[in-house]
């Protein structure tokens, strides 16, 4: 057909007027804008400037494994970086696995803190082997307004709205000390807990605090609070336990919860994955839980 046909003049000029519409019928509007690539280093500095983070001199948090530069596939969060977990952010083809607690045993990752461990070289194979970067996301993660890791147990537990000041404690309607232990074991998913206290007495007020705070900063808080239950997630147990034992033998009230150090904070780890993802639009995060090390017999 040539263009001195009417029916073709008619296509081309009806063609030329809407010529706008095409022009603006670009890739991005049929399929999508294409997700944006981001670096390790990358999302750990969008995290502290979204989190309005100022540098911690001294930090345990950074990497473990892996580079800064490596362009990162997806992210897993979770409490510890296990073998486990490795294995599972391989299958879900995340190559950036951020995690709360130690990756190799110690408080600095010193892979050499006892010498000749086959097990730090093992897990380092393991990490090179799948390409993965850790980082440890500790003290920025307590410095987030609220705690990301408080608050999440908070969340999990159904108590935001009884979460005001950002301090260990808060106050919940009355229960007895057994109905929260049930609680807790439900809505946190955790098979078992340590009480020191009598499970029929009543408690409403309540010092929440997740991980291993230390003895010393427990008691203070217990002194400070004077709550009904002090809910920790580990404590060395010749002084935040022998504190709540005699406590309760000298005329106080205050029982004791122990959760465990893994299964307390990850719920933290858990809520970090809402407060992230809407900041890395088309980047998967996923939330791998490192779970319970013990096993209850």
């Amino acid at each position: 057909m040539t263009t001195s046909d009417p029916n073709r003049r008619r296509f081309l000029g009806q063609a030329a007027l809407s010529g706008g519409a095409f022009t603006f019928l670009t890739p991005e509007m049929l399929f999508g804008a294409a997700p944006k690539s981001y670096t390790v280093q990358q999302i750990i500095d969008l995290i502290l400037k979204e989190g309005n983070l100022k540098p911690i001199p001294d930090t345990v948090d950074t990497i473990k494994s892996g580079s800064a530069d490596q362009t990162v596939t997806g992210i897993v969060t979770t409490m510890f970086a296990t073998a486990t977990v490795i294995e599972q952010a391989a299958k879900l083809k995340a190559n950036f696995i951020i995690a709360h607690e130690p990756t190799f045993y110690n408080h600095r990752d010193d892979p050499d803190w006892a010498k000749g461990n086959d097990v730090v070289k093992k897990k380092q194979a393991l990490l090179e082997k799948h390409k993965i970067t850790v980082w440890r996301f500790h003290d920025y993660c307590h410095s987030l307004k609220p705690d990301a890791i408080r608050y999440g147990v908070v969340k999990k537990a159904g108590w935001t709205q009884y979460y005001k000041n950002e301090t260990p404690a808060l106050t919940i309607p009355a229960t007895t000390l057994g109905d929260l232990v049930k609680h807790l074991k439900t809505k946190l998913g955790i098979q078992k807990l340590r009480v020191v206290g009598d499970l029929s007495q009543p408690c409403s007020k309540l010092a929440i605090m997740p991980g291993a705070a230390g003895g010393q900063r427990q008691v203070s808080v217990a002194v400070a609070e004077k709550p009904d239950v002090l809910i920790v997630g580990e404590t060395p147990e010749w002084e935040g336990v022998e504190y709540a034992r005699d406590g309760r033998l000298l005329g106080s009230k205050m029982a004791l919860i122990v959760l465990g150090h893994a299964v307390s904070e990850e719920p933290g780890m858990e809520y970090f994955v809402e407060w992230l993802q809407p900041k890395l639009a088309g980047l998967k995060m996923t939330h791998v839980a490192s779970g319970d090390p013990f096993q209850w017999i």
